[in-house]
């Protein structure tokens, strides 16, 4: 089995590694279930090698985010349901389909794309997806019947706290501005207080989803995404971090041996450096 840039050579290497009797033990034993959170996983190794420019690193993740896909697809194939081809088709249709003053006739290109038009391709998309799962005799409703039930439950918590807001701000469900949902966290801070002077554990849950769902609001009606914003707060932390580590490396002291004063003094030299 030899490299190639073909497509093919990575489906044959992925089925030779899921063949049960000599394939590679972890891979025959693994199912969808086991490999998506390594798929979310590839998916963020992308986004990195995406933030800090990397391309050569970019390359090699998203041959691994590939890899998921085609590993999939052959569980899929195994279970007598669609192939990798399959995938591809699929794609290609969506694509096709929600382009037409690309790929269309030479009327549909020179109409452009006319307004509405999305709405209507995406509502027989979904009209073709429910009737295939009611052929299968599944839920025709793949998320559920609810109206926020659409947002996918897998998305990162502080997305879909997002996704969910936004989607009940389209009826009217939302705060009209951003002041008073800080007196709303301040409610939630509160209760949490509560929570911990009880030293009851699942209510100090409870409250503390409570007052980051809403601090997730109040960064919504600010025009702050709180995923790239608490990505930002996550970078700006690790690189103060690194400069007490290095400052106590550059005087003989390690980050074990020093004290929480000393750190803490470095930490504010990293704050005033920056």
């Amino acid at each position: 089995m030899k490299p190639s840039k073909d497509i093919s050579r990575l489906i044959e290497i992925m089925a030779a590694l899921r063949a049960p009797e000599t394939g590679c033990p972890w891979d025959v034993e693994q199912d969808f279930s086991s490999v998506a959170p390594y798929t979310i996983e590839e998916a963020y190794e992308v986004a990195d090698a995406i933030a800090r420019g990397d391309l050569d690193d970019l390359r090699d993740e998203l041959g691994d985010l590939l890899l998921q896909v085609v590993y999939h697809a052959q569980m899929a194939e195994e279970a007598g349901e669609f192939a990798f081809g399959d995938v591809v088709q699929a794609i290609t249709t969506k694509m096709i389909r929600r382009h037409p003053h690309v790929f269309g006739d030479d009327e549909a290109r020179s109409a452009g794309m006319a307004k509405g038009m999305w709405e209507k391709i995406k509502a027989e998309e979904k009209a073709e997806k429910r009737n295939a799962r009611l052929a299968r005799g599944h839920d025709p409703e793949d998320h559920g019947n609810g109206f926020l039930d659409s947002v996918p439950v897998a998305l990162p918590a502080l997305t879909r706290a997002l996704k969910l807001q936004e989607k009940a701000a389209r009826v009217g469900f939302d705060w009209s501005e951003a002041t008073p949902i800080l007196d709303k966290i301040e409610e939630e801070i509160g209760e949490l207080r509560q929570a911990l002077a009880k030293g009851d554990t699942a209510s100090i849950k409870d409250e503390f989803g409570d007052m980051l769902f809403a601090v997730v609001n109040l960064g919504r009606h600010l025009k702050v995404d709180s995923e790239a914003a608490l990505s930002g707060t996550n970078e700006k932390f690790r690189s103060r971090f690194h400069y007490v580590e290095q400052a106590l490396q550059a005087s003989g002291n390690t980050l074990e041996k020093a004290t929480l004063d000393e750190m803490e003094a470095l930490w504010q030299q990293a704050k005033s450096a920056k």
